[in-house]
């Protein structure tokens, strides 16, 4: 039996949404860790992996060893007995550093039960049975598209613009969820000649056409120069989806079978213990997955921007009040965030499952198991359960720690 807090290595990989070089957090946070010998260079940097899942696992920071091997050692005592019952002797969440240049893939996360049937028939592709809803917690400026516009909003687009009116399933023109599929249904599967036409018919449209969602005309040919004016998935996010600017601070939560797509910003990622992905837009139509199967598996939630917002409160698990809690609406993790200024210290309580802590700015000393470690930007250290920490900085610190219990 190791110890119960130790510090991890992790790598970053890179997609090609990923922010260049240095401009990636995520790349900068990774390259922190000391004795890696992980180095930057002049490509995409797009997610930095915090956890045990063996397509990316971290590794013990001393030992080199990965992390799923060193739980798997010792599953009662780091994950504690109930975690281990619930979740099957696996970390049942996985913390990230996404850093977004450009955006991802139009995708939803399958359900438990798809993603087992999925798993079943392609288990090369979907790399596990379980479910991935998730949550996003802006570092700066983030965008993002999520969830369905009110209903409204969509009616009064599919009323007043005639291009689109083509995608409305047999000349249908009110608006439920049966209809919002269809329209997504017959989007996805349109022609690139129709799908381009439409387009450049749309950006010829009196601005004022649009009412408040003129911002349309704005995100049109940026989404057109990332990818191309045939790529469908600039209608679907456009005519049917919220657009978000976060600032520091605020979180979505995306549940399992929403659509969604990252479109720019740093953030910190997590979601259940899970890689399993349908994309159908914003990418070349061979790396389409089946447009059935996407927009049958589509849920209706949230169905408003204020419903797709997460928000934070503060965490009784905090002893000094320094701590807020990022609570989704699931079993698999709550995530802690702590915020530092010059002099503070904060002590948070022992949680009955086990915990990854990472910090993303600033420097300070981290009490746990009977250990006292430097936390820096960018380091990273998996806790065990039943485990106190005590955490302070002279100059400030912004330490988040996702856990399970």
């Amino acid at each position: 039996m190791g110890p119960s807090v130790f510090q991890l290595q992790c790598t970053c990989n890179n997609y090609p949404w990923g922010r260049v070089g240095e401009s990636s957090l995520s790349a900068r946070l990774c390259s922190k860790t000391p004795n890696t010998g992980f180095q930057i260079e002049n490509k995409p940097y797009a997610e930095m992996w915090m956890g045990d899942y063996p397509v990316q696992p971290a590794k013990s920071l001393k030992t080199g060893e990965e992390l799923h091997k060193i739980v798997d050692e010792d599953k009662e005592g780091l994950l504690g007995k109930d975690i281990m019952e619930k979740f099957g002797g696996v970390l049942p969440f996985l913390p990230k550093i996404l850093s977004i240049e450009r955006a991802l893939e139009l995708q939803i996360h399958p359900d438990k039960d798809l993603a087992a049937r999925l798993h079943a028939k392609n288990p090369d592709q979907f790399t596990d049975d379980n479910h991935k809803p998730e949550i996003a917690i802006a570092l700066g400026k983030f965008e993002v598209f999520v969830g369905w516009k009110a209903m409204p909003d969509i009616q009064a687009l599919f009323d007043v613009l005639q291009p689109i009116k083509k995608f409305l399933p047999n000349g249908q023109t009110h608006f439920n969820n049966e209809t919002l599929k269809r329209v997504c249904q017959n989007i996805l599967t349109s022609s690139d000649e129709s799908i381009k036409k439409c387009q450049e018919e749309l950006g010829e449209i009196p601005r004022e056409k649009f009412g408040r969602q003129a911002y349309i005309l704005d995100l049109l040919p940026r989404l057109q120069g990332q990818f191309s004016i045939e790529d469908p998935g600039n209608l679907v996010t456009l005519l049917c989806m919220n657009f978000l600017t976060l600032e520091a601070g605020e979180a979505i939560y995306v549940p399992a079978d929403c659509p969604h797509a990252y479109l720019s910003g740093d953030i910190v990622e997590c979601m259940a213990r899970s890689n399993n992905v349908l994309n159908t837009g914003f990418c070349p139509r061979a790396k389409r997955d089946s447009i059935e199967l996407f927009t049958e598996a589509l849920t209706f939630s949230p169905h408003h921007a204020k419903d797709a917002m997460l928000g934070a409160s503060k965490s009784s698990k905090g002893k000094m009040g320094k701590t807020v809690v990022y609570a989704p609406p699931m079993s698999e993790f709550n995530m802690l965030k702590t915020n530092l200024q010059a002099g503070d210290q904060e002590i948070q309580e022992k949680i009955a499952g086990p915990s990854v802590i990472f910090a993303t700015s600033g420097a300070g000393m981290m009490k746990a198991g009977g250990q006292d470690f430097d936390i820096n930007e960018g380091y990273i250290f998996f806790a065990g359960q039943g485990v106190e920490i005590e955490f302070s900085s002279e100059n400030g610190l912004e330490a988040y720690r996702a856990y399970a219990e």
